[in-house]
């Protein structure tokens, strides 16, 4: 056709012909090769480690009681502990210290001589301050010029309170709702008092073991491990497939505690807030509720007193 033949005759501005065709090359090499590989099958694509690493976690048999990853610690965030009282409380309790700053030009009295004291005699680090630093590393409170440095607490798996090779029969206390650190203190404490071995706090909406917590335990802390859940129901369900049975104490109860019949059993015994009780989940997982009988003039007791109360009891059926 005329079109054509003056298409193929045609001449560039400038007087050049057009360059040589490739023959189809370049236009094969710009074809597709398939759809792109999705993000997880992608060998250097974040979502491919993640699930790599998650398909090591599961490799455990399925409905095996034994944990099916391997032990997981979680750190809690440092803390400052301020005032000549507070400070030397807490080194009286052995509460574990990186570091203890004193201000410059302190005036001293018997608080400050006997924590440079007890500082000293545990070989802390020991600093001195300027007022304006200690201002700003606690955060504006009233620090009289002492302070320490609380290292972050390093809390267990929930599975590595799961040991058949630990002495005596299980017993775990599990906390859901405690907000105060004085009632995890003194359940901490109770847990060893009464041969238990370890306690389960969730990771939200739940009291950590802060300074206050460990000084409340009396040095129990340093003996009974705390574990951090990241969900509450889903440790205790990990329980009950251990070979655990989950009982929850609450004043509307299925069973009365100097009645319970299962004390001789690996235990978790569940312990809700005073305000709220078990929640809805938790409450609906476990094998049985608890009440303790107490006077109709007296409400409730406190979590750590109730706690007490029944780890005594579950104690005292064992021991006969």
């Amino acid at each position: 056709m005329p079109g054509n033949s003056q298409r193929r005759g045609a001449v560039r501005k400038g007087g050049k012909k057009p360059a040589a065709g490739s023959g189809g090359q370049r236009r094969r090499g710009l074809e597709g090769k398939g759809p792109t590989p999705k993000a997880v099958d992608r060998e250097y694509h974040p979502a491919h480690q993640r699930a790599k690493g998650a398909a090591k976690g599961s490799a455990g048999p399925r409905g095996s009681s034994a944990p099916s990853r391997g032990p997981r610690r979680t750190k809690g965030s440092s803390e400052i502990v301020a005032g000549r009282n507070s400070v030397v409380e807490a080194l009286r309790a052995d509460i574990p210290v990186s570091t203890m700053f004193v201000a410059t030009r302190i005036d001293s009295d018997d608080r400050v001589k006997e924590a440079l004291k007890l500082a000293t005699e545990r070989g802390l680090p020991i600093l001195e301050a300027p007022r304006g630093e200690l201002d700003r590393l606690t955060d504006g409170a009233v620090h009289q010029g002492l302070a320490l440095q609380v290292p972050p607490y390093e809390y267990a798996d929930p599975r590595d309170l799961v040991d058949p090779e630990q002495p005596g029969v299980p017993l775990i206390v599990a906390l859901d709702g405690i907000t105060d650190p004085r009632n995890l203190g003194a359940i901490v404490r109770s847990v060893a008092a009464f041969g238990g071995h370890g306690v389960v706090v969730p990771e939200r909406r739940s009291v950590g073991m802060t300074a206050s917590a460990w000084k409340t335990s009396a040095g129990a802390a340093a003996r009974i491990p705390v574990a951090k859940a990241g969900n509450l129901t889903r440790a205790l369900e990990d329980f009950k497939r251990a070979g655990f049975f989950v009982l929850g104490l609450d004043m509307d109860g299925d069973v009365q505690l100097p009645d319970l019949t299962l004390a001789a059993e690996p235990l978790v015994v569940v312990t809700g807030s005073e305000g709220k009780g078990l929640s809805r989940l938790v409450r609906e997982t476990c094998d049985q509720i608890v009440s303790i009988p107490m006077s109709s003039a007296v409400e409730s007791l406190n979590a750590g007193l109730a706690t007490g109360v029944a780890l005594y009891e579950i104690a005292r059926q064992r021991r006969r």
